[in-house]
């Protein structure tokens, strides 16, 4: 392989080139697949459930074992308050996720009634702008001088030279 840099030769692929440093990507691998964001919301769903179930169960069984007991440290009820806003951020979460499962299946189902009525992909055509635009009138242009109001300040300098030159 050769870099697509320098030029090097007998280069490896997906390592670094010799000379200049540049990573060499190995095109002849295919390209991974993207992930789709409803396949994110399944995942995030899934979590989400989990951490909720096992904070919520984590700070009943805190505060069934140590409930009304005299030595039990504050740090045991801290921690089960934890849990509690925990338990209650995940659901929230999950909640919030499954709302945003409902509106991509909704876009979905949209999108594919929009095609399938038409019975072909959408396709957005260009609109030629000589018919958008009105046409240039530019018979009110004036030429701007690149010397236009550059000679007001030395009108200003002669004159003063011009009275000291007076004076003296």
């Amino acid at each position: 392989m050769f870099c697509p840099k320098c030029g090097k030769s007998e280069q490896t692929p997906e390592t670094y080139c010799r000379q200049c440093g540049i990573y060499l990507t190995d095109y002849t691998k295919p390209f991974k697949k993207k992930i789709q964001p409803e396949e994110h919301l399944q995942v995030n769903t899934v979590l989400s459930l989990m951490s909720a179930v096992v904070s919520l169960t984590l700070a009943i069984l805190l505060h069934i074992y140590f409930w009304g007991k005299g030595d039990t440290p504050i740090i045991i009820y801290i921690t089960a308050g934890f849990m509690m806003a925990m338990f209650f951020w995940q659901a929230q979460t999950f909640w919030r996720t499954l709302l945003l499962k409902k509106h991509f299946k909704k876009r979905n189902i949209n999108e594919k009634s929009s095609t399938e009525e038409k019975n072909e992909p959408r396709v957005f055509v260009a609109k030629p702008t000589n018919e958008l635009l009105n046409e240039a009138d530019l018979s009110n242009i004036v030429p701007t001088s690149v010397t236009e109001n550059t000679t007001k300040s030395l009108d200003k300098v002669r004159s003063k030279k011009a009275e000291e030159s007076n004076y003296q």
